[in-house]
């Protein structure tokens, strides 16, 4: 018996690594565009209690709205209507109005994936990609560690920030890059804790950084980052009692202001903790039939709030591209002219930002609030140009001269020739 997998279908296949926020949303699109995507996820099994939280701004939404699922995602969300920023003395520093909806990621995950399965999607979990091989005839070979392969037209690696796609197509492209920062989460209830009524309550503490929003049901979400110069061994950091990161984080905050010391004790389940990476530029994001998208291509530090929006947003360009242009490596060229740009200015924005949560002394802590309301109204704006940022559907991808353009589809010109790499 072969241990190929077979795709059975006349139309352009398409092989999805990674079933989390991207892959899901890109196969529905792709098959809106008449091509066969399945989904090659790594994990034996669906885990929707896995991750903790996240953010998805408007544009993310849009895109989803455009699949006719925003309504579903955003009833399994809380809005967030603002961010209050305060010092460790409680003293409000300033506001950021800022419109999102704040879910659990697994809750995410689970929607997307069995909307993409209930259109016709199919995933394969227990796939876990060892390396992709680019043919003679320019198609994509996808060897998974069970000693199995798949075959299609083209693959695309939705495989997150260490990407296994990324490293298998380019193996000599920048490693993900430590921001100096251990992120943190968890979720608790407590007696004591006002309801938020939309707003997230942010915090510069003396030696670390806290924010939460209490949601439905008075669930507290809560995050902290904390600075480290040299990066962690993640396996020893998850293998922490979480009696004792607990402590830890106790410790850190033991002189900023209530309640971030009693969201912190109440927290009987898992904390989760992370080091925390982004992504340098990347020379390219494709090579053949190879693409890279989300995560995998351009990751951004949690403070710009835009990871699985940028995502989500891939997903749709992606599938345009294919969509309307007649050669697989013109749509993933013409795919990384139209993202490139947007995507790493956010990244370095929220480099930048990231480093004004690290704690410093009573001086340099006065200076940072005092300065904090114009970095505030330098993020308004920053989110504003980010969150209005549309995809229509509708809209035509062209490709001429080695640019690459959206136009209405009355005024769709015919594609220039491929310029190559």
């Amino acid at each position: 018996m072969s241990n190929e997998i077979t795709l059975g279908t006349p139309e352009r296949r398409a092989l999805i690594v990674g079933c989390g926020i991207a892959g899901p949303v890109l196969a529905m699109f792709l098959k809106r565009a008449g091509i066969y995507p399945v989904i090659y996820e790594g994990q034996p099994e669906p885990n929707d209690e896995a991750g903790f939280f996240l953010n998805l701004a408007l544009n993310g939404l849009d895109v989803l709205d455009t699949l006719g699922i925003k309504e579903d995602i955003e009833s399994l969300g809380t809005p967030t209507t603002s961010i209050v920023f305060q010092n460790h003395r409680a003293r409000r520093l300033g506001i950021l109005p800022q419109t999102t909806t704040l879910l659990k990621r697994g809750l995410l995950n689970k929607v997307l994936r069995e909307q993409a399965i209930r259109r016709g999607v199919t995933v394969e979990f227990g796939k876990r990609l060892k390396d992709v091989e680019i043919t003679p005839q320019r198609t994509a070979i996808a060897r998974f560690e069970d000693g199995t392969e798949a075959r299609g037209d083209f693959l695309v690696g939705c495989d997150g920030i260490h990407s296994r796609t990324r490293r298998s197509i380019m193996p000599d492209a920048p490693e993900p890059r430590y921001a100096g920062l251990i992120d943190t989460g968890g979720f608790t209830t407590t007696a004591g804790v006002s309801p938020s009524g939309g707003v997230m309550r942010m915090t510069f503490g003396t030696e670390g950084f806290f924010g939460y929003q209490v949601v439905a049901f008075g669930e507290i979400f809560w995050f902290q980052n904390s600075t480290q110069a040299i990066e962690p061994d993640r396996k020893k950091l998850e293998a922490m009692a979480n009696d004792q990161y607990r402590q830890r984080l106790l410790d850190m905050h033991r002189h900023d202001h209530e309640p971030i010391a009693k969201i912190i004790r109440s927290t009987e389940s898992r904390i989760g903790r992370w080091p925390s990476y982004d992504m340098p530029s990347l020379p390219a994001w494709y090579e053949g039939p190879a693409c890279l998208i989300g995560d995998a291509a351009h990751a951004t530090l949690p403070s710009a709030g835009q990871g699985a929006s940028m995502a989500l947003e891939d997903a749709i360009v992606l599938a345009k591209c294919l969509r309307d242009l007649p050669d697989t490596e013109m749509a993933f060229a013409a795919f990384e002219a139209l993202r490139k740009d947007r995507v790493e200015e956010l990244v370095e924005q929220a480099r930048r930002s990231g480093s004004r949560k690290v704690p410093t002394n009573a001086l340099t802590r006065g200076i940072r609030d005092l300065a904090l309301p114009f970095f505030l109204k330098v993020g308004a704006k920053n989110a504003e140009r980010a969150y209005s940022y549309r995809v229509d559907w509708d809209e035509k991808v062209a490709w001429s001269a080695g640019t690459a353009r959206e136009e209405s589809a009355d005024a769709r010109p015919d594609p220039g020739p491929n310029c190559g790499r």
